[in-house]
Parts: C-alpha cells; structure tokens; sequence
C-alpha cells in the first residue's frame, strides 16, 4: 500500500513573528511621536530674538511688562515686573491679601478683567500673561481665568458690544 503525499504537508507554514515585531514597534513610535506632538501643538512657544535691529526696537519700545496672574486659595494676585499691582503695591509681603480677594466664596472675574483692563491702558502693546495656580485648583477656575484675561466686552458709540483683546497670549504655569 502507498501513502499518497499531500501537497500542503511539502509547504512550510508562513512565519509571522517578525512581521508582528516591526508592527508593534511602529505603533509604539506613532503613539509616542503623537503624544509629543500635542503636547507641543499646547504650549504657546515663541524663539527668542537675536540681532541689532531688534534689540533696538525692543529697547526704545519700552520695559516689559512680565504680567503674572496667579489663583490662590484667596483670591487672584495680579503682578508684573516690579512687584505686584494694586492698590497697595509698595507691599511686598507675601502673606498680603490678593490683588481680587473672592467675592462670596467665588472667584470675581469681573473685578480681575476690570483690573487687567487698566493695565492694559498702561501697556497697550503687552499681549503676554503668565497663568499660575495652586495644584488644588479646578480645571474650570483656570478655564473661566484664562477667558477673563484674553478679552472684554465693551460697548461700542453705536451701542453695540465689540470684543477687545487683553492679553491673549497665555502661558501657564504652578505655583510652588
């Protein structure tokens, strides 16, 4: 008796092992390429300028403002290059009231827009703001900040409302 021999028992089977290796490390270099990419689409960024006319303009334009809008437990401290601002800005005691104490227990950010609205009458040019908190701080108390910072609702001569930017340009930061 013969045995009849199978043509599928002379092919070997298709090794795929390798092929599975090289697809799980291109997952893994897209994931990780991905996640560095947003963070860097995130944080608002700007190089540094280098070179004579700039640094002349940047002189003649006047100090930077350095404004800093910090959430505390209290209230918002508001301060710039020179110390804080406010009614009281000779002061510099760390353990002074903020620049917008609360207002029953919430934060007022109304008084802080109205507060970055005369400073921004001060510097017209500025953009920039640095955002800080308190770790414990909610996510939508950072949120409703960074809206009170960027721009105001004002009345136009016709009577309509018009937005007017502030200081658009936010940067964020934890305070220590």
């Amino acid at each position: 008796m013969r045995r009849r021999v199978n043509a599928e028992e002379h092919m070997g089977e298709l090794n795929i092992v390798p092929y599975l290796d090289v697809v799980v490390n291109l997952v893994m270099f897209m994931l990780l390429s991905m996640t560095g990419l947003i963070s860097l689409g995130v944080l608002n960024v700007s190089a540094p300028r280098i070179g004579g006319e700039a640094a002349v303009a940047a002189a003649a334009e006047g100090p930077k403002l350095l404004l800093t809008v910090a959430i505390g437990r209290q209230g918002f401290y508001v301060a710039g290059a020179g110390g804080v601002l406010g009614s009281d800005a000779n002061n510099p005691d760390l353990n002074r009231p903020p620049t917008v104490p609360l207002k029953g227990g919430r934060y007022d950010y109304a008084a802080l827009t109205d507060q970055l609205v005369k400073i921004k009458e001060q510097y017209p040019n500025e953009t920039q703001v640095i955002l800080s908190a308190d770790p414990d701080v909610l996510y939508d108390t950072l949120v409703q900040t960074m809206d009170a910072c960027r721009d105001v609702v004002v009345k136009t001569s016709d009577g309509g409302m018009e937005r007017k930017p502030l200081f658009f340009d936010v940067s964020l930061s934890l305070i220590g």
